[in-house]
């Protein structure tokens, strides 16, 4: 049985509608829909409070549903280097964000009949390839940092 099936019984069992039980664990009636249709799942903190009200372990909630127990797994790790992963996640925007103003300032320049430069006297590989490599860069070592964790 997995977990949106026992919680239901559960609950069930007990004579309460999903918007008596979400009162018990201080969540939405929408909460407790979503965790029994499968659609979503709770936090740590919610599965702990569901285990205390239902007189049941943690181990009976998670261990039947696959899903839940990885989701659960993957909160509780933290990131090995989440100043690096800012870091180039933020070196990725700086180029998406330089690359946007340069396609806004070609199209006005085509289009609106307006004469703005870039950076005059920059070479023209380093003001057309620039926001690319800030992309490639801050993409690639952003990817290769997410599922670094600490043991």
């Amino acid at each position: 049985m997995n977990f949106s099936e026992r919680l239901k019984r559960e609950r069930e069992k007990r004579g309460w509608s999903q918007h008596e039980l979400a009162e018990k664990i201080h969540v939405s009636r929408q909460s407790v829909s979503k965790w029994e249709t499968g659609k979503n799942y709770p936090s740590i903190e919610i599965i702990m409070d569901l285990s205390d009200l239902f007189g049941l372990t943690i181990d009976e909630l998670l261990r039947s549903d696959k899903d839940l127990k990885e989701k659960v797994i993957r909160d509780s790790k933290q990131l090995a280097y989440p100043k690096w992963k800012v870091f180039f996640d933020s070196v990725f925007m700086l180029g998406a964000f330089l690359l946007a103003a340069k396609l806004i300032i070609l199209a006005l320049n085509n289009w609106a009949g307006t004469h703005i430069t870039i950076l005059e006297g920059v070479p023209w590989f380093v003001s057309n390839l620039l926001p690319l490599v800030l992309m490639v860069c801050g993409g690639i070592g952003s990817d290769q940092l997410k599922t670094k964790y600490k043991d």
